[in-house]
């Protein structure tokens, strides 16, 4: 008998949520959160966010207000990916860290200085 073993891999997740951040598809992003998920925003004041409903009139906000058109850099960084977009009004930076199914579990952002 032989186990198949999963992998995950955190680029390649935070290359799927730009994508779907750039397609503007607020579903395929919450899809990609836990349940628990928590946002740390920086971008046009700071905020903190938790819960579907939140997070989902976040990203509606965001993908209205400041679009994403472009990927500036990407890394690993601990337990995730740090990635930095270009939007309508700059840069953005992004840490984004994952749980053991591949959730996304907490997602900080604000301006790329």
């Amino acid at each position: 008998m032989s186990v198949k073993i999963m992998s995950f891999d955190p680029l390649a997740a935070a290359v799927d949520w730009l994508d779907a951040y750039r397609a503007g598809d607020v579903e395929a992003i919450l899809e990609m959160c836990a349940e628990n998920a928590v946002v740390h925003c920086d971008c046009g004041g700071a905020k903190t966010l938790t819960g579907k409903e939140a997070l989902r009139a976040h990203w509606v906000d965001r993908l209205r207000e400041d679009p994403a058109s472009g990927l500036d850099d990407l890394r690993p960084s601990h337990d995730g990916a740090a990635i930095s977009y270009v939007t309508s009004t700059g840069v953005i930076s992004a840490v984004l860290v994952f749980d053991h199914a591949g959730k996304i579990k907490t997602f900080n952002c604000g301006p790329s200085h």
